[in-house]
């Protein structure tokens, strides 16, 4: 970390020990994402802690080139189990951030186009055509916005194609034309 790190206990004494505790784990961040420029802890007890004991409130704030990151974990019991829940989640914020960072995030499949060519109204489906000629069974839940009463013989489409119990079918289905000569059955 370029600044060093910053620790608030608010409405108590922090202990050293749970101290070196923040800190150690503050340092292992920079396992996770070598880019943190500053760390920000702050740990808040209930008013009412040296009787009841929890919950213990920690929040985490990272600074990163081109971004902060937030961790909020509330209502634990115990404050070791409150520092661990809001490094644990810390963590997974960071390599969150370094997979968008480096592009490792998950693509989402591209949707592909056809034409609706058959609707049955009454049973509620209904089958495409791609360009390459293939048939794709579609279901009426399928069809988003405007929805499956909208969908007309000889419409443009755009779908993701998944494997159904039955074979292919389309999902997310999305109506982009409709057909000049497209009939409503």
């Amino acid at each position: 970390m370029q600044r060093p790190l910053k620790i608030t206990a608010r409405d108590f004494a922090l202990s050293e020990a749970f101290e070196a505790e923040i800190r150690d784990k503050a340092a292992k961040l920079d396992n996770y994402y070598n880019g943190i420029i500053g760390c920000e802890v702050v740990i808040e007890a209930p008013v009412d802690h040296h009787r009841k004991g929890g919950p213990f409130n920690v929040r985490i704030d990272l600074t990163m080139p081109g971004g902060e990151l937030a961790v909020n974990r509330q209502r634990e019991e115990t404050l070791a189990a409150a520092i661990r829940e809001a490094f644990d989640a810390a963590r997974r914020r960071l390599e969150d951030y370094g997979r968008a960072q480096r592009g490792d995030i998950k693509s989402h499949e591209a949707m592909l186009h056809a034409r609706v060519t058959k609707l049955f109204a009454q049973e509620g489906h209904g089958f495409l055509e791609t360009p390459e000629g293939r048939e794709i069974y579609f279901h009426r839940n399928s069809v988003l916005d405007p929805g499956f009463e909208h969908l007309a013989i000889g419409a443009d489409v755009r779908f993701v194609e998944e494997l159904g119990m039955e074979g292919p079918q389309a999902s997310t289905v999305v109506i982009t034309h409709k057909h000049p000569s497209a009939r409503i059955l």
